[in-house]
């Protein structure tokens, strides 16, 4: 273990801190006495130093798994200024810079490299890293790595696997919110002892919870009267949908506020223009999903309101964590509303795939022999699944040891000559002059300057595998000699085995998924039983991660107010005739991707799925791709409960 001395000398020169907060010398003292550890601290607590620091003073490589490219790029960067040596591979990087950065890692150059959890699937990476000396594997918001955390991403369970198979000696995990449960997992996952399972609380003195518990009509005119006391100050407001953003926005600036919407539907340099005005203050306050937040480091935002109910408490404990960084005092106010169950319940009804489908798939996989490929994107659009439950359906079966993922590559390319064909060839001997012009020859011509090359079948037709031809496509492009668009990404993989018994398999799967959906619907309850605590909010909401403490003093209810017995809201809105009439005329529309009662009830109550978007072919050849979602019944029935307009559908399908 290093000494005081030097960890202190380190914290210093290359992070300007004097001492250390607190937690984080501990996770470092596992870390360099070569154990593996997890650290569970709340949002802004400092994950980030606790392999930073032991990344310059351990020999060899820390590999860094981090689900977000535009937080992977704010820490490189930080770091890159400080002087240390570190690099992201994403695929942001273009082919030269990709290159460098491979050159960089085997010459031994990077203390720190960030990857998302889904490059380590590839095969070839992996191969690249087994010539590398890696010290410490670090993995952020690792509480996706269990089946019971709020966001679990398949690509983080095999992490366990490629720790073992590259013999990485120290691991450590990450995490802003986990529930004793989930801790649990993830120790027993990477062999964490009990001592090495560093914890801090998750109560925060500075911020100030309220519950206001209010009927929808109610919710617009009682922000806006809390906002005008200060409208100038830092202010997030969470609401559940993109409309429900642009719309409340929308609201605040016609009341004379400085807001904006923000939200994934915005293009990519309108999410960067408004996140920049936010942190820069000119504009105070940003009406946003989820999807704005993560990587924020604004320490001066004074309010946090949840407009709608958030899904689960692991995301309420991140959102309001943004708050008072600085220390100062900030306010978190949650406005309560039953209403916001049927939303969030439905999101939840519409992510479980159908048992058919999701054996109709696992038939496709299993029936393979040896190697092949795939694409997700091509399944989850036949089948109306979405990427995410495919993503899940493939690693438990690599987990279980049916397939093995090989690497991704790309099925189409478009290439361009950057001098003429003629002049490309001359210094080539005969023979691969000959595979070259065959190889280009026997391509689509796509307009003037386009040739649109499928590996596959140019391979067959010349005789030849089909590894050559994309190595001889990346090496003319890194000559200079071709400008290449590659696409269609697909995943290969090797079948290692057979089930005995596919139905009971198949089974075991479809279970696994209803699992996940009554589980999502159980932190949906735990976030109402939250709002309508009588007694301290705070030792409720810790409560949910396994702390105990008194009261806090300070939230709504210490200081007195009453929950009532129920939320408020409407009442539960029926479906009328004339919405009747719209399904049967939906029905006698035929089209494909409404086929089956929970497809149609899907995308009336809101929710897109991969087949509403799909290809009509037009009896002269052309072809016509529907969006679905510009229909005008799509989401007429957004405020029902899901089960009921399930039912309804049914119905209608078998008459």
């Amino acid at each position: 273990m290093e000494s005081e001395a030097v960890l202190k000398e380190a914290l210093e020169r290359y992070f300007g801190h004097p001492k250390f907060r607190e937690g984080q010398r501990k996770v470092i003292d596992s870390l360099m006495a070569d154990r593996s550890a997890l650290a569970i601290f709340p949002t802004g607590g400092g994950k980030s130093l606790c392999y930073q620091l032991p990344a310059l003073l351990l020999e060899g490589l820390t590999l860094v798994v981090s689900p977000l490219i535009a937080l992977m790029k704010d820490q490189v960067d930080s770091l890159v200024a400080k002087g240390i040596s570190a690099a992201r591979l994403d695929s942001t990087l273009s082919m030269d810079e990709a290159m460098e950065l491979y050159r960089n890692l085997e010459a031994g150059k990077l203390d720190m490299l960030y990857v998302a959890p889904e490059r380590l699937a590839n095969e070839r990476f992996r191969a690249r890293l087994t010539k590398v000396k890696i010290a410490l594997l670090a993995i952020d918001e690792a509480h996706c790595i269990s089946e019971w955390g709020h966001n679990f991403r398949p690509d983080y369970l095999k992490l366990t696997r490629f720790a073992k198979e590259l013999k990485v000696p120290r691991v450590l995990c990450l995490t802003a919110t986990a529930t004793p449960k989930v801790a649990e997992d993830i120790c027993g996952y990477f062999q964490i002892r009990k001592e090495d399972h560093h914890q801090l609380t998750f109560y925060r003195p500075n911020l100030n919870l309220v519950v206001s518990p209010l009927a929808g009509r109610e919710r617009r005119d009682h922000l806006l009267a809390r906002l005008r006391e200060a409208p100038d100050q830092s202010t997030i407001i969470y609401v559940t949908l993109q409309h429900g953003a642009e719309s409340l926005a929308s609201y605040l600036k016609q009341n004379g506020l400085n807001a904006r919407p923000y939200h994934a539907g915005l293009r990519p340099e309108a999410r960067a223009e408004i996140q920049d005005a936010f942190m820069a203050g000119s504009v105070p306050i940003i009406c946003a999903t989820i999807a704005f937040g993560m990587g924020i480091d604004k320490a001066d935002i004074r309010a946090i309101y949840h407009y709608n109910l958030p899904k689960s408490l692991e995301n309420y404990t991140q959102e309001i964590g943004r708050a008072g960084r600085d220390g100062e005092a900030a306010h978190c106010e949650l406005l309560a509303c039953q209403d916001d169950l049927r939303t969030l319940a439905n999101f939840t009804y519409g992510d479980t795939p159908q048992p058919d489908a999701l054996r109709a798939i696992l038939k496709i996989l299993l029936e393979q022999a040896g190697e092949f490929d795939i694409s997700t994107y091509d399944l989850s659009r036949s089948h109306d699944i979405r990427p995410l439950v495919i993503n899940t359906l493939l690693t438990y079966l690599e987990l279980e040891g049916y397939l093995m993922a090989t690497s991704p590559f790309y099925s189409i390319y478009k290439v361009s000559f950057v001098r003429d064909l003629e002049h490309l060839l001359k210094g080539y001997d005969a023979k691969r002059q000959e595979f070259l012009r065959k190889l280009f020859e026997g391509g689509t011509k796509k307009g003037y300057q386009w040739i649109e090359i499928n590996p596959e079948e140019a391979a067959e037709a010349m005789g030849e595998p089909k590894e050559k031809v994309v190595k001889a496509i990346g090496y003319l492009e890194d000559l200079g000699d071709l400008t290449v668009k590659p696409s269609g990404v697909r995943q290969g993989y090797r079948l290692l085995k057979k089930p005995d018994d596919f139905a009971t398999l198949a089974q075991r799967l479809v279970d696994l998924f209803q699992r996940r959906e009554a589980s999502d619907l159980t932190r949906l309850q735990e976030v109402v039983n939250h709002a309508l605590s009588s007694g301290c909010l705070y030792r409720s909401l810790l409560s949910h991660f396994g702390e105990e403490m008194e009261e806090c003093g300070h939230c709504s209810r210490c200081r007195g107010d009453v929950p009532p017995e129920k939320l408020p809201g409407g009442v539960e809105p029926e479906i009328q005739q004339e919405e009747l009439a719209i399904i049967q005329q939906l029905i006698r529309e035929k089209h494909s991707g409404l086929r089956t009662p929970r497809q149609l009830a899907r995308f009336l109550c809101g929710m897109t799925s991969p087949a509403t978007t799909y290809t009509w072919y037009l009896p002269e050849g052309a072809r016509r791709k529907v969006r679905l979602t510009s229909h005008d019944a799509y989401s007429m029935l957004e405020e029902h409960d899901f089960q009921e307009v399930l039912e309804t559908c049914g119905t209608f399908l078998i008459q």
